[in-house]
Order: structure tokens, then sequence, then C-alpha cells
């Protein structure tokens, strides 16, 4: 079924999953639809799955670089991503991704549950719903991922008892499609870095952006380059160890969904999604009046409520 942006459809679809590397689908949940979405900004990067989970809710599942892994990390259309898992519902997204450790005590294989960010882009990716709309916002980013979502993660650790789950932790996220040099991971070990990967900005800033909560489990794979001791890093080693962190991270997924359903569908009080839920209500600087009135048609995709046509 393909969604277009003037669409009267409409799914009760609250929970959204983003797989990296390694993690193209699903197991172990119901799959009853397959959507193409068409955003304001583009199509994402492949169809979204819709599964069904044994509680009956509904999960929509988005591979990041494409089901066939054909999407570098710059090229991957992040807007219209998080637009189209927006269109669709959902409130809350838990993604995925492939990291490099830069700590010994971060194994290959380890899970780590960021909760900041150090932005190493270039600026060729686009990184706001607002650039190009004649509308200026800013959104708060302090706190680039869910405290919530990630404390709600780190309880169902035990579920893969043979790995590591580190409870927090910064990310460099780096404009690649090449690994650092042994220099540059050494100066992201001296920031205090602990993981890199290429990909959770400006996922994370556009998820802030359209008022969706955010944590990401970042796997393991490698030291990255700066042990002076072995090679860095190759595409064969990451793809090794990835079998292993595909399938732990499905099994943990599985583990928390009951408890992620329930934060998501089932508390009135909507405690997980309160921190992000009319966020950018504050967030533009314009009167509506001074506004783009083409942009605001643009924006009114995402927010119905800020941006009425």
């Amino acid at each position: 079924m393909t969604i277009g942006q003037n669409s009267e459809y409409f799914r009760d679809v609250r929970i959204g999953v983003i797989g990296g590397t390694g993690l193209y689908s699903l197991d172990g949940l119901n799959v009853i639809e397959t959507l193409a979405v068409e955003t304001p900004w583009g199509q994402p990067s492949g169809p979204i799955t819709i599964a069904e989970t044994e509680r009956g809710h509904k999960i929509a599942f988005l591979a990041r670089h494409g089901p066939s892994h054909s999407v570098l990390p710059s090229e991957v259309n992040y807007r219209a991503n998080i637009a189209a898992l927006k269109a669709l519902g959902v409130q809350a997204i838990l993604a995925f991704s492939a990291v490099g450790s830069l700590r010994e005590e971060i194994s290959p294989g380890d899970f780590v549950l960021i909760d900041q960010i150090i932005d190493r882009t270039k600026g060729v990716r686009a990184d706001s719903f607002f650039t190009g709309t004649g509308v200026t916002a800013h959104a708060t980013f302090g706190e680039p991922v869910s405290a919530g979502l990630r404390a709600l993660v780190a309880r169902h650790a035990a579920a893969v008892p043979d790995i590591a789950v580190h409870t927090s932790g910064t990310g460099v996220c780096m404009e690649g499609p090449a690994f650092s040099t042994r220099a540059e991971s050494n100066l992201y070990r001296a920031w205090g870095a602990s993981v890199i990967n290429m990909t959770c900005i400006p996922e994370s800033k556009l998820a802030r952006e359209a008022e969706i909560t955010y944590a990401i489990v970042c796997m393991a794979t490698d030291y990255d380059a700066w042990r002076e001791s072995e090679e860095p890093v190759t595409v064969a080693e990451v793809m090794h160890t990835m079998k292993g962190n595909a399938a732990n991270a499905k099994t943990l997924l599985l583990a928390l969904l009951p408890e992620f359903e329930d934060a998501v569908y089932n508390d009135s009080a909507k405690a997980l999604m309160r921190p992000e839920a009319g966020s950018m209500q504050y967030a533009f600087q314009q009167p509506p009046e001074k506004q783009s009135a083409a942009g605001r048609a643009t924006l009114n995709f995402l927010f119905p409520q800020y941006f009425t046509v």
C-alpha cells in the first residue's frame, strides 16, 4: 500500500524500530503489511513493515540502509525516514546501530545505550525539517536521547546474558563511509567518547524535531582504529560480529516489547513520551503570519497542530 501526503490513511502504530547494519527484519512478530510512504521530503530508505505483537499492538520497522543495505550513511534520507514513521502515528523510536568501540571495556558484541552524541558529520546531510521552508525553529537538544526509553531498555539487559549492556556513554557520529584514522580514533578517545558510528546524526535530531521519543542501541562490532596491537577495522570484521549482534538485538527487542507497549499504549499519563510531546510548541521564532505559506503547507505533514492549511 502506498501512502501519500494527502492520504486520509491512518494507522495507530505508536512504536517504531529502525534497524541498522545487520538488522534488516523483525523476527517473532506477525507481519501484516508493507507500506511505501511518500513524504514532502521524498521516500524513506525502503518500505516500512508493519508487524503485530502478541498483544495486538502494531510496530513499524524500517531498515535504515534499505532492505539490501544499498544506501550509504551520508545518502540515507533521514528526513523521509522520520517523517514516514511520524505519519504512521509513531510516538517512540528504538533504533539499532553498528558501532566501533573506543573503550577497552566495551568489547565487540557488547551493546551501549548512549546518552550523549558528538556530531562529526560535515554538513552534507539534510538535518532539519525546517530547512528551505521559510519557517525558523530551534529544537532543544541538550539531552539527545530519551532517558526514560534508555532506562526501559536497560531493565531488560538480562535477556542477553552473554554480552554486556553498558547503560550510558557518548557516541561520535562521523561522516563516513571510510572508517577512522588512528589519529581520529585516539582524538575521540581523548574527548571521552565511548563508541563511534555514522548514522545517529541527524536521525536523533530529526526525531527530536518531530517530537518523537528516541533511543539508540549501539552494537559494538570492533575496536575502531585506536588499538596499536591490531589492524584497523575492516568490513569483514564488522559483518562477522554483526551476525551475533543481530540475533541479540532481536532477543532484546522481544524481551522489552511488553514494557515498551505498556508505556506507549497503556499509560494514560504517557510519561515516557512526555519530554518530547509538544516540545516544538514554542520553538518557532516567527508569528504565523510571517511564515511562508508553502513552508507551512509542507510542515503540516508533520505538525498539523501547529501549521494549519
